[in-house]
């Protein structure tokens, strides 16, 4: 019952807040669109933002390893496991610039979803092939303006941490565009957060870890299967059951 009572208090807490930081990124968004091609500074708000959930909830720590690997001036595909809803504010920790790709659902969440509008973020409609190719589409333009685009390329939260086979999608674009993936394993939120719950599960320790890149020589004579093989295994030694 307590569990229950805390989560529906946060739940609260995140509506009536993102109802106010909308309105700051709003006002970010204004400011700055004109001059701000990528949108950066509003990334960095809605960074921010997530991260006021993470540090909001006591129960919950985060350490975030190897930031000093990201290149700021690079550009990457980047992909990592997915294994909770919450993945999404943990990965925000990182504070770089990417650009997400989220099932069509999220967008319609008010203030969260519109500020992934205003953010610019891409978005599929899961089994429609016509979505897939305008999120292909859009994925492509984000890189060559220089955003990097985030995949969780399982497709869907693993219900029990381990890896799910990776869907192409991420791989065929690093092979198109010719550039370094960044792998990232998140380990700690499957408990937190498990799949089809929205309940409190208490105390929780989440850590989310950079890879090392792989640059473009180092899959280029690979298929698309042999290289999200190759990046899943590389996430696979990082990401605990």
């Amino acid at each position: 019952m307590i569990n229950r009572i805390v989560a529906l208090l946060f739940l609260a807490f995140m509506g009536i807040s993102s109802a106010l930081l909308f309105v700051v990124a709003l006002v970010i968004w204004l400011f700055t669109a004109p001059f701000d091609r990528r949108l950066v500074w509003l990334h960095q708000f809605t960074s921010f933002w997530a991260c006021i959930y993470l540090w909001a909830m006591p129960a919950w720590s985060v350490t975030a390893a190897g930031r000093e690997k990201i290149r700021k001036e690079a550009t990457y595909v980047v992909v990592s496991n997915h294994q909770s809803g919450l993945d999404i504010l943990v990965a925000f920790r990182l504070f770089f610039h990417f650009k997400w790709v989220s099932k069509v659902e999220m967008f319609r969440v008010p203030f969260i979803g519109w500020n992934m509008r205003l953010n610019r973020y891409i978005k599929i409609v899961r089994g429609e092939q016509e979505s897939r190719c305008r999120m292909m589409a859009d994925c492509e333009r984000a890189l060559s303006q220089g955003s990097s685009v985030y995949f969780f390329p399982e497709g869907t939260r693993s219900r029990n941490g381990e890896l799910k086979p990776f869907k192409p999608g991420a791989f065929i674009l690093a092979h198109q565009m010719r550039l370094p993936i960044l792998a990232i394993a998140i380990n700690g939120t499957k408990d937190a957060l498990p799949k089809a719950s929205l309940n409190f599960h208490g105390h929780h320790r989440f850590r989310i870890e950079v890879i090392e890149e792989i640059p473009y020589a180092a899959y280029a004579a690979l298929s698309v299967e042999e290289t999200a093989e190759m990046v899943r295994g590389r996430i696979a030694a990082h990401v605990t059951s």
